[in-house]
């Protein structure tokens, strides 16, 4: 019975002009609004609501943010009548491929020429993780980025870095340059005394090496503190 409900609240049922996959095709994706765009990864609602109306009530509990809604887990999702497990993995899987797509496209910029400029393509990786996490833009000689990659995760409020990784990783990619990250999720951006204790520690390992430590960013999901532009390195 809870099945042949739910199916009766399945896009494919719904009357022609309220099916948002075919007001996408005829209309174009910008015409969807946020619930309608929910909806059709998640396919059906469930016995009370349709596909749309359960897509804006979890919508609603993220503050209708797409940012807000990227932190949830399955166990947040599942948590929604009408959303299984596979359901919420869809909704999971799609939000990863719209943050893989924002890396990409930033990633595609010729030069970092300024600490704004590389804390807008680390906070894509890392500004939102409920974890703490250090990583390492490498650079070439013209400060091109060649990769950004993941060095370290921790816990809550720390994580552990291993430096010979960093340089390891340096000599591989032939960087000449590098850029240290981690994010704070506390959201206070106040450097503690072992984010300075590093940094020192691994520009010291890096000029033997000669490689430029350019900088040291901590990134929340909106701000950013620069350890160049506070002097600090």
């Amino acid at each position: 019975m809870t099945d042949y409900l739910e199916s009766k609240n399945s896009i494919k049922n719904w009357n022609e002009d309220d099916r948002p996959r075919e007001k996408l095709a005829l209309k174009g994706r910008s015409s969807l609004s946020d619930a309608e765009l929910l909806a059709i990864i998640m396919g059906s609602g469930n016995r009370d609501e349709s596909a749309v109306e359960l897509a804006k009530r979890i919508l609603n509990s993220a503050n209708n943010n797409w940012n807000e809604l990227a932190k949830f887990t399955i166990q947040d999702l599942s948590k929604f009548k009408g959303v299984g497990e596979a359901k919420a993995i869809s909704i999971i899987t799609a939000l990863e491929i719209g943050r893989r797509r924002n890396s990409q496209e930033v990633l595609e910029r010729e030069k970092i020429s300024s600490s704004r400029e590389a804390a807008i393509i680390l906070q894509q990786q890392i500004g939102d993780l409920p974890n703490e996490e250090f990583w390492v833009m490498f650079l070439n000689q013209g400060n091109k980025i060649i990769k950004t990659e993941q060095i370290s995760r921790g816990g809550i409020t720390q994580t552990s870095v291993d430096v010979r990784v960093i340089f390891k990783r340096s000599l591989e990619l032939m960087a000449t340059a590098i850029i240290l990250s981690h994010n704070h999720p506390s959201g206070n951006l106040k450097p503690s005394e072992a984010d300075i204790n590093i940094t020192k520690k691994i520009k010291e390992g890096a000029t033997l090496l000669d490689i430029q430590v350019i900088d040291h960013i901590i990134v929340t999901q909106k701000e950013y503190y620069s350890f160049a532009d506070e002097g600090l390195i």
